[in-house]
C-alpha cells in the first residue's frame, strides 16, 4: 500500500468514526441530560431536605470520575469500542436504580444509582478522544469538537423532556421526577447499540497498528544501519499499552504542557458543575416552575456544545493557549453575571448560564486537544483517563462544596468564588507554551 493510499484509507475511516461518534453522542446526550436536569430536585424530594439537593449530582460526577479508571484500562487493552460500551452499560444500570430508588424512597439507593449513572458522562467524555485517534494534527481540534458538538442535540432535548417525563411517570405509576430517567434508559441503550455495531474497526487500535508499522520500519532501518556501521545507540522500544492511572500520572507529571492542559480542563469543569448544579435550587427559591428550570438548563447545555466546532477551528488555527485563556475569561464573566442575578427567572441568569457553557467548551476542547498533542499514542489512554478522573473529582468537589456554600452563604457567594477560579484558569492558560503537536 502506498503512502498516498494509506492516507486516503485513514481519512475515509476517520469520517466513518466521526459519523458513528456523532450518533452515539446524540443518543447518550439525551440519556445524560434527561437525568441531570432533575437530579438535584429528585435528591431533595427523596431526602426531604434542600441541604442534600446537590449530593445526587455530586455522586454522579464522582461516579463519572471513578468509572473512568476501569474504562481507561479497557480502552488501553481492548480499544475504544469496548470502553465506550462499558461506560454506557453501567449508566443504563444506574438509571434503572435511580427509578427504583424513587419508587422505594431510598436515598442511599438513589446515590448508588446516580454514581453508576455517571458512566454515561465517562462514555461521552471519552468519545472526544476517540475522535482524535486518527485525526491529522491540523484537524485534531476540529474533529474532536465536532463530536463534542453532537452532544448538543440530545443534551438540549433532554431537559425539555421533563414535562413528557412526568406524563410517562404517571403512565407507569412512578414518581413524577423519575419519569425523566425513562428517557435516560432509552438513550443509553440506543447509544450502546450504535457503538457496538458501527465503531469498527476501532480507531485507537487502528492508530496503534499504523504506529506499529512505523515502529517496525524504524527498527529495520536501525538494524540495517548497525550492519552498515552508520547507526549507533539503542533500538526503538516497543510501545507500552498500559492504561493504569499510575502510568497516566507519571506521563503527566513529567510533561508540564500536558499537566497545564489537564488543569485547564479540570478547573473549567469545577466552575461549570458548581454553578450549574445549584442553579435549579436558586431558581426554585424564586418560585420558578419545572418547565422554566428545564429551559434554563437546556440553554446552559446549548452553550456547552453548540459553539464547539467554532472553538475547535480556533484551536487548530491559533492554538490551544489563546482559546484556553478565553475560556477562563468567559467563565469569570458568567460567574459574575450569575452572582448578580435574582432568584427565579431572569434574562441575566439565562445569559450567565449560556456563557458558563461556552467557557466550559473553550477549556474542554482546548485542553483536550493540547493534551492529545502533547503525549505519544500509546500514552493517550492512561493520560486521557487520568485527565477525566481529575475533571470528575474536581466537578464532584465543586458540586459538594456548592451545596454547603449556597446553604450557608447563598448563591451569589458561590458564583463569586467560581469567578475567582476562572481567573486561575486564565493564569494557567497564559503560562502554556506553544508546542508542535505530535503527528500520530
Amino acid at each position: 500500500m502506498t503512502l498516498t493510499q494509506s492516507h486516503i484509507d485513514r481519512a475515509s475511516l476517520q469520517r466513518k468514526v466521526i459519523r458513528t461518534l456523532v450518533a452515539t453522542q446524540v443518543l447518550g446526550g439525551v440519556g445524560m441530560a434527561s437525568g441531570i436536569a432533575v437530579g438535584a430536585l429528585l435528591a431533595e424530594e427523596i431526602s426531604g431536605t434542600e441541604a442534600l439537593a446537590g449530593v445526587g449530582t455530586t455522586s454522579q460526577v464522582l461516579g463519572s470520575a471513578l468509572i473512568t479508571i476501569p474504562v481507561a484500562r479497557v480502552i488501553a487493552s481492548r480499544g475504544r469500542r469496548m470502553g465506550q460500551s462499558l461506560g454506557l452499560g453501567v449508566a443504563f444500570v444506574g438509571a434503572a436504580l435511580v427509578i427504583t430508588a424513587a419508587v422505594a424512597g431510598s436515598f442511599p439507593l438513589f446515590l448508588v444509582g446516580m454514581f453508576l449513572f455517571g458512566g454515561g458522562t465517562t462514555a461521552n467524555n471519552q468519545a472526544r478522544y476517540a475522535a482524535a485517534d486518527l485525526a491529522l494534527p491540523a484537524h485534531r481540534g476540529r474533529d474532536l469538537s465536532i463530536v463534542v458538538w453532537a452532544t448538543t442535540i440530545g443534551s438540549v432535548a433532554g431537559p425539555n423532556l421533563i414535562g413528557p417525563g412526568v406524563s410517562a411517570a404517571r403512565l407507569v405509576g412512578i414518581p413524577d421526577l423519575a419519569g425523566s430517567f425513562i428517557f435516560s434508559l432509552a438513550g443509553f441503550f440506543l447509544a450502546w447499540f450504535v457503538v457496538n455495531r458501527l465503531l469498527r474497526p476501532d480507531p485507537l487500535l487502528t492508530a496503534r497498528a499504523l504506529e506499529a508499522t512505523a515502529h517496525e520500519e524504524r527498527a529495520q532501518r536501525h538494524t540495517a544501519g548497525l550492519a552498515e556501521g552508520t547507526t549507533s545507540g539503542p533500538a526503538p522500544t516497543a510501545p507500552n499499552h498500559d492504561g493504569s492511572m499510575r502510568r497516566g500520572f507519571s506521563v503527566i507529571r513529567a510533561n508540564t504542557h500536558a499537566l497545564r492542559a489537564v488543569l485547564v480542563m479540570g478547573l473549567g469543569h469545577l466552575v461549570m458543575v458548581a454553578v450549574m448544579v445549584m442553579t435549579p435550587i436558586h431558581m426554585k427559591h424564586g418560585h420558578a416552575g419545572l418547565e422554566v428550570i428545564g429551559f434554563v438548563i437546556s440553554i446552559h447545555i446549548l452553550g456547552m456544545y453548540v459553539l464547539s466546532p467554532v472553538v475547535g477551528t480556533a484551536v487548530d488555527r491559533w492554538g490551544g493557549r489563546p482559546v484556553a485563556m478565553l475560556g477562563g475569561v468567559i467563565l469569570t464573566l458568567s460567574a459574575v453575571l450569575a452572582a448578580l442575578s435574582d432568584a427565579g427567572w431572569s434574562a441575566l441568569l439565562l445569559v450567565a448560564l449560556f456563557l458558563l457553557g461556552v467557557g466550559w467548551s473553550c477549556t474542554l476542547v482546548s485542553g483536550s486537544t493540547l493534551l492529545t498533542g502533547a503525549v505519544e499514542t500509546e500514552e493517550r489512554p492512561a493520560s486521557q483517563g487520568l485527565a477525566d478522573v481529575f475533571m470528575g473529582l474536581a466537578g464532584a468537589g465543586g458540586g459538594a462544596v456548592a451545596g454547603v456554600v449556597v446553604g450557608s452563604l447563598g448563591y451569589a457567594w458561590l458564583a463569586g468564588a467560581s469567578a475567582l477560579v476562572g481567573l486561575v484558569i486564565l493564569a494557567i492558560a497564559a503560562a502554556l507554551q506553544r508546542t508542535r503537536p505530535r503527528a500520530v
